[in-house]
């Protein structure tokens, strides 16, 4: 038996006020300023005695951003223009204070790097500083994965904000960094905040830090 008019349109109206409200939920993120907590694995116990407290903040601004993490004994700083396509990174230590400059060339090697990581959504989800995420597990081009905790509402401006997550549907709230030695740190967000971060962020310092090379900074911790 063929649908009235009126139901007809009952559904459409339906259908449509579904897509607004999905629509209304996503935030699409120009500026943002998120803190995690960083935690090591249980067996990390007497290394993670000594990075208690240790935080990782993310800022963003339209096409730059900017990545803080306070290990207390060191803390890096990583500053990225994905126009320009250059990376800063700053290094306060006990040894001194250094500054690394990547030109366009190093930028775009490692951004085809990490252009092959690769996301698949994983039965999972839980809520984190109030948003729902979705568990992905992340793919490495070496074949090392990670797990991935993601808001879905929340999808930035710049993609290139963090190049690990550029493949990922949205702005990760919890995640696990491989360390060198293999050792999974887990990143927690402890806040969220979407108002406007200052320019003043992602100005790299005139003065204060020594200028170095990649492989001068290698010769120093070596």
């Amino acid at each position: 038996m063929p649908m009235n008019l009126p139901n007809k349109w009952l559904l459409t109206c339906l259908a449509l006020s579904l897509i607004a409200g999905r629509l209304c939920a996503q935030h699409y993120v120009s500026d943002a300023r998120i803190v995690y907590r960083l935690d090591l694995p249980p067996e990390q116990a007497q290394l993670d005695a000594m990075l208690e407290g240790s935080t990782l903040t993310q800022y963003m601004r339209g096409h730059l951003s900017r990545i803080d993490m306070d290990l207390h004994v060191v803390r890096y700083t990583y500053i990225i223009d994905s126009r320009q396509h250059t990376l800063v990174t700053l290094i306060d230590s006990h040894s001194g204070k250094y500054l690394i400059r990547s030109g366009s060339d190093e930028y775009e090697k490692d951004l085809k790097r990490y252009t092959s990581i690769h996301f698949k959504d994983e039965p999972g989800t839980q809520e984190l500083v109030g948003y729902k995420c979705q568990k992905a597990v992340g793919t490495m081009p070496e074949g090392e994965t990670f797990e991935v905790y993601y808001a879905p509402d929340l999808i930035p401006e710049n993609k290139h904000y963090s190049r690990r997550f550029m493949n990922l549907k949205g702005i990760p709230l919890q995640f696990e960094i491989i360390t060198k030695t293999g050792a999974k740190m887990k990143a927690t967000a402890t806040s969220v905040d979407l108002q406007p971060v200052p320019a003043s962020y992602f100005e790299v310092p005139a003065a204060g830090y020594k200028l170095i090379s990649k492989e001068e900074l290698e010769r120093i911790r070596g």
